[in-house]
């Protein structure tokens, strides 16, 4: 899967607010290139929420495990939920000591090297082997966040 095929399915889901820093828009230039996935339905970007899903297409000062400095790699990060997070790494989320030694293989649904302790799965260059794992698991965290923001909003 490319980085447009997954903007665009993310993009395609009801209430998304899709934000692409870049230069001009106040964002850190450390953002740009990246790309940020909210439910926001009102199209403004939630203050008290993280977003359900990322686009990183560079590595970050403390978040250097993914290798993102090969050329054309870029990783999908989901915030998976607990449940889904134990499912697909065999611990919880809270057991990450163990999770950044894979961190760099491609078209594999690991736990995120920084974010795993809030139950974040990551995939390095989705492919083949991740395109349908990578669906269910967007759709989900699409849907945990859009009953997040209704319950919060009545």
């Amino acid at each position: 899967m490319t980085i447009d095929e997954i903007i665009a399915l993310i993009a395609d889901m009801d209430g998304v607010l899709t934000l692409e820093p870049g230069p001009g828009d106040g964002s850190p230039e450390i953002a740009w290139g990246d790309v940020f996935f909210y439910y926001a339905p009102d199209g403004k970007v939630p203050t008290t929420t993280q977003p359900f899903a990322t686009l990183v297409t560079k590595d970050y000062p403390d978040d250097k495990a993914s290798r993102l400095d090969r050329p054309g790699a870029f990783r999908l990060n989901i915030s998976a939920g607990k449940d889904a997070f134990t499912e697909w790494t065999g611990h919880s989320p809270r057991e990450t000591a163990e999770f950044t030694t894979a961190a760099s293989q491609v078209d594999t649904v690991l736990a995120h090297p920084t974010y795993a302790g809030a139950a974040w799965l990551a995939v390095v260059n989705p492919g083949p082997q991740t395109e349908t794992p990578i669906k269910e698991l967007l759709h989900a965290a699409h849907e945990r966040a859009r009953t997040r923001y209704h319950r919060r909003a009545e």
